[in-house]
């Protein structure tokens, strides 16, 4: 039987990792091994960061909608339950965007949320 040798797909393994290290420093975009290493590490940290990205989101949400209804005399969850109790279903995030964009809108939602308490 004749031997088989896998140089062919090495090579294709290769430069497919190499790929994904186009534009990282050093030996790290050259050499396959250390070029490996920190792909893994690439996509372990994308993977966990995306999740991260979600919580800091909605904390930077709750941070401006708290300043705003401070600024109105209300406390964030006093405000939040009062939308709950009236039936406003807007997100924290429409919210926040009211807060900082639209401050005349988010006064009228904090009037309608004082009045109904």
């Amino acid at each position: 039987m004749s031997r088989i040798k896998g140089g062919v797909m090495t090579k294709k393994r290769h430069r497919k990792v190499l790929k994904r290290a186009k534009g990282f420093m050093n030996s790290r975009n050259v050499k396959f091994r250390t070029a490996a290493n920190a792909v893994m590490k690439a996509l372990y940290w994308s993977y966990r960061d995306r999740k991260a990205k979600k919580r800091d989101m909605r904390r930077l949400w709750i941070t401006r909608i708290n300043i705003a209804c401070r600024k109105h005399g209300i406390s964030y969850n006093s405000f939040i339950c009062g939308l709950k109790k009236a039936n406003i279903s807007l997100n924290r995030k429409i919210l926040a965007d009211m807060a900082v964009l639209d401050q005349e809108a988010f006064g009228n939602l904090v009037k309608q949320v004082s009045s109904s308490n």
